[in-house]
């Protein structure tokens, strides 16, 4: 995909963002592309299902697989508001994603780059292209916001 198809993949995870902050969650969107199809889409949903892994990547991951019936999403690209965790990064290697698309960097647990890079080891048995800072300043406003409320709400 060229850099306008990230853009407008980018926006659409945005929204999903949008829609996680609005049910109290970490605004972090995610979709899966596959031939130019979104199969999958997740946005965080951890408080919500009391779950630790329900992170909008590994959400979207488990979509597009239901969607094609099979857990290998080969020749798929993850588009996600926020750089990836190392939990993330891990499931999108078993997923054999070929591509994953980020839009703001996460230097406290950022796993494509920022605090580490888990997708460049050697010795991995599969290597994902990495395409960062796509629409980073709507997404990382976007977390910026969410936080300065919370803490503004926190400190009453």
């Amino acid at each position: 995909m060229n850099h306008y198809n990230d853009e407008i993949c980018m926006r659409y995870a945005i929204n999903l963002a949008k829609y996680a902050e609005s049910k109290g969650e970490v605004p972090v969107g995610s979709i899966l592309v596959l031939n130019g199809s979104i199969i999958g889409e997740g946005w965080n949903c951890s408080i919500e299902h009391c779950d630790p892994v329900a992170h909008a990547e590994i959400i979207a991951l488990q979509s597009g697989a239901a969607q094609i019936g099979n857990y290998r999403l080969l020749k798929a690209t993850l588009y996600v508001t926020m750089e990836p965790c190392v939990m993330c990064a891990g499931a999108m290697i078993q997923a054999r994603i070929s591509r994953l698309v980020f839009g703001a960097k996460s230097e406290k647990t950022g796993a494509a780059g920022s605090l580490l890079n888990v997708f460049n080891y050697p010795n991995l048995n599969h290597q994902i292209k990495l395409t960062g800072d796509v629409l980073s300043q709507d997404c990382s406003n976007q977390l910026s916001n969410f936080f300065r409320q919370r803490r503004r709400k926190n400190s009453f």
